[in-house]
């Protein structure tokens, strides 16, 4: 039994030098900091909680909107896995429901207005093989669409948040020189 522990130990030990051996020669990313780092942004009031979990791709002197992520097609709104909003209450967006839930957020960029389609399925990843966007148009549950802004200065990473001024809360989302905001509501 002693004998074979060893060797069992020893069989783990080679995988796991070869797996870091692999990852650190051929793939390089283990010790590199992802290229679109992931970030979580919350927001809380009363009994309302509102929690986005999304990755930020930085502009890095590409043309983003029409070039990068073209426009009138799905995004996956950030990069690598597929972003999530989570809300503990039901929501109004649009005069439309959005009930307590977790959701994959999806966008569709144009150059003066975005759709935002707020889908109940969970992807594990925001692309197929093919680059294409895993979402499935049959789960969404609210598709809104918001004017376009300006923002006037380069935000070099994309940015996703919560701006409640006023006591108007909105979803918004920046990168480059273009802003939106979706108005939120709570049933009362």
């Amino acid at each position: 039994m002693n004998r074979f522990f060893k060797w069992f130990l020893g069989c783990l030990f080679l995988i796991a030098i070869s797996l870091f051996l692999y990852s650190f020669f051929v793939d390089g990313s283990l010790l590199a900091p992802r290229k679109s780092p992931i970030d979580t942004v919350s927001f809380s009031k009363n009994d309302l909680q509102l929690d986005i979990v999304y990755n930020r791709p930085s502009k890095r002197g590409r043309e983003v909107f029409g070039g990068l992520v073209p426009y009138k097609q799905v995004w996956r709104t950030g990069a690598n896995e597929a972003t999530t909003f989570k809300t503990s209450k039901a929501l109004k967006i649009n005069n439309d429901s959005l009930p307590a839930g977790k959701y994959t957020l999806w966008t569709i960029p144009n150059d003066s207005t975005w759709q935002v389609m707020f889908n109940s399925k969970q992807y594990a990843w925001g692309v197929d093989t093919e680059m294409k966007p895993m979402r499935e148009p049959e789960f969404d549950v609210i598709t809104v669409t918001v004017p376009v802004e300006d923002t006037g200065v380069t935000v070099e990473q994309f940015t996703i948040g919560f701006d409640n001024a006023l006591d108007q809360l909105s979803l918004t989302m920046a990168w480059d020189e273009t802003k939106i905001a979706v108005p939120i509501e709570t049933f009362d």
